[in-house]
């Protein structure tokens, strides 16, 4: 694909990057920036981004298809890609069904809104779909760049890679805590981690990957939290990181859950990059 990503990239709310951070990501070797949030259609947070850096790519992860029609956006995207070639990556999902009211037959409309972009004209490359099962992977693999997965381990990566096969971009999300001390680090990821375990299609993937009810009440089992929110030094958490390109991943969207996040990428880019 012309995109290029590089091996790691990193994954924020569209609120919590600025151009300047922008800047110093670029300068410390991230191949991309994940917006994360589901960022409006127009994409004006990523052409601020794009227009004050030179190389580094940015993606969004995800659009949201229930919130944002696909001409709006594809219209955006063209705006966006003329600008800046080869450096936008328009990341699209289904979101979650206990959010959004109109979530019904997701996977119909995945491919519906797929089959409206290839006719507004968005290349097959210059796009990804957020995806954790295998018909969905499928469909990422059929019409998509590839895959974003999000909130999972390397053995989903595994398994994901296995149901993409050589070829499609596989590039996962996974959350740090930049702290050696785990208790404090597991209370930062838990906060994170607990709102997914109310959305079903999350939990549904997890059991899959072997965690147990247990593991998924409440506010998430210590061994929930670790797998899903790795903690420690830069060292301890670039092995974890690596864990995913080893089972197969591209590319892999680090996202840093202190409260001040550029520490953390300063050290981990001295270790990955």
């Amino acid at each position: 694909m012309g995109i290029e990503l590089g091996r790691f990239g990193v994954w924020q709310l569209e609120s919590k990057i600025s151009p300047e951070l922008a800047v110093e990501l670029e300068q410390l070797g991230y191949g991309a920036i994940w917006l994360g949030g589901s960022p409006p259609g127009d994409l004006n947070a990523a052409e601020a981004l794009l227009d004050a850096t030179t190389s580094i790519t940015v993606a969004t992860g995800i659009i949201n298809i229930w919130q944002v029609d696909a001409a709006t956006v594809a219209e955006s995207y063209h705006r966006v890609a003329a600008k800046h070639p080869d450096r936008f990556l328009l990341g699209v999902g289904a979101g979650h069904p206990e959010q959004d009211q109109k979530f019904v037959k997701p996977y119909g409309a995945l491919v519906e809104y797929l089959d409206a972009l290839d006719a507004a004209g968005v290349p097959v490359e210059a796009r990804a779909l957020a995806a954790l099962g295998p018909k969905v992977l499928k469909l990422a693999g059929d019409r998509t760049a590839g895959a974003h997965p999000y909130l999972m381990t390397p053995e989903h990566t595994r398994q994901a890679r296995e149901v993409l096969g050589q070829g499609p971009l596989l590039a996962p999300e996974h959350k740090v805590v930049f702290d050696t001390d785990p208790e404090r680090a597991r209370a930062v990821g838990r906060q994170t981690v607990k709102f997914y375990l109310g959305l079903v299609n999350y939990t549904n993937a997890l059991r899959k990957l072997g965690f147990t009810d247990e593991d998924l009440a409440g506010e998430g089992s210590d061994r929930l939290v670790d797998a899903l929110a790795l903690h420690g030094d830069a060292e301890t958490i670039g092995r974890g990181l690596s864990a995913h390109i080893e089972a197969g991943a591209d590319h892999v969207t680090i996202q840093v859950l202190d409260s001040d996040p550029l520490p953390a990428y300063r050290a981990l880019a001295s270790v990955l990059l």
